[in-house]
């Protein structure tokens, strides 16, 4: 089979692997769809990971922590799934015995390993993964828009769902790269009004495109008073910055309301805050945003279903697995937003 490897120093070798087999407790998944994700361009340049373990930055594991496909073969022990069925996978493989495992939060075990960076991922004709964490996919969404709904869609879902977004609310996304548009997506969908803040025009149409109230070019002058006057000088009820870039997280926390809630989901090394004036005395929850457990999957995928999201429009370039060179380096120039490599049924 072709599978992606990352060396580093921005090197992408398209190499022949023997296929995977699957071991007890596993499945072999047809890859159908597998996105590039910002995360990765620390293996690809081979400067950071920002998750995983030893294995991960090595160059030797497969890349794609977001891939959807079908089921073509389950190891001894496997029940309720078979071959021909349709998945997404959760990229958090856990121990399935901690206390966060057996809540589903498989991302928090403390000896998780993550698809793509620690275990070899989509970025291939196949993959392995656990039977617990192979997603089921409705006929009616494609695997395109699952291989979104894991990792951007299903991370926003989570994270709006403990800020409580709502209808009769007001939500700003600071940063509209794939996982801002995600969360506009999301807001909207789950009835907020939203202020999309970014610096490039082309990501401000988007964010318009998908639903968004008002778009403000934080180029053009104070992105927090282009806020605040929106909202009759009161502020937001929900901030969610996905820049992670430290202008972003302060316009987030300073764009908020007080009693207001704010989320980091943009990943990011340090930021310089001003607790006292920022959080304290405004009395903001702040929250860090990061995937989704286990049992959300049903209520993301009613989410979607149900309200005909469009997923598919967060995607802007497709690209063939031969093809990976050229979609790496697009991808690390910014050329593209949200990349994905398909495969024909």
């Amino acid at each position: 089979m072709k599978a992606v490897v990352l060396p580093g120093n921005r090197e992408v070798r398209v190499e022949e692997r023997p296929t995977p087999r699957p071991g007890a407790g596993e499945v072999l998944v047809a890859t159908r769809a597998s996105a590039i994700c910002r995360s990765d361009m620390g293996l690809y340049t081979g400067t950071s990971a920002i998750v995983g373990g030893e294995q991960a930055g090595t160059g030797l594991i497969v890349p794609g922590h977001e891939p959807a496909g079908v089921i073509t073969e389950v190891g001894e022990g496997v029940v309720g799934l078979a071959v021909g069925d349709r998945v997404a996978a959760h990229l958090a493989l856990g121990c399935g015995r901690c206390e966060y495992c057996t809540s589903g939060y498989l991302m928090l075990c403390p000896h998780w390993k993550c698809l793509g960076f620690d275990v070899d991922g989509g970025d291939a004709d196949s993959f392995v993964l656990p039977a617990r964490n192979a997603l089921p996919l409705p006929d009616e969404v494609s695997f395109v828009a699952g291989a979104l709904m894991t990792d951007m869609v299903g991370s926003q879902y989570h994270t709006q769902k403990v800020l409580g977004v709502r209808g009769g609310q007001t939500v700003a996304v600071v940063g509209l790269g794939p996982m801002g548009a995600a969360a506009v997506l999301v807001a909207r969908a789950l009835g907020a009004d939203v202020i999309a803040v970014d610096l490039l025009p082309e990501r401000l149409e988007l964010a318009a495109s998908l639903g968004a109230g008002l778009t403000v070019d934080s180029r053009a002058g104070n992105a927090v008073e282009a806020v605040r006057e929106a909202t009759g000088g009161r502020g937001v009820e929900v901030a969610i910055d996905c820049s992670g870039a430290p202008a972003g997280q302060n316009l987030a926390l300073d764009a908020a309301a007080k009693q207001g809630r704010v989320a980091f989901v943009g990943e990011s090394r340090a930021t310089e805050i001003n607790p006292s004036d920022q959080i304290i005395r405004k009395l903001l929850t702040v929250v860090g945003g990061w995937y989704f457990p286990l049992y959300e999957w049903s209520e993301i995928v009613r989410l979607v279903v149900g309200s005909k999201l469009p997923v598919e429009d967060l995607v802007t370039h497709r690209f063939d697995i031969d093809d990976a060179p050229t979609a790496f380096a697009m991808f690390d120039r910014r050329e593209t937003e949200k990349a994905v490599f398909t495969w024909q049924d």
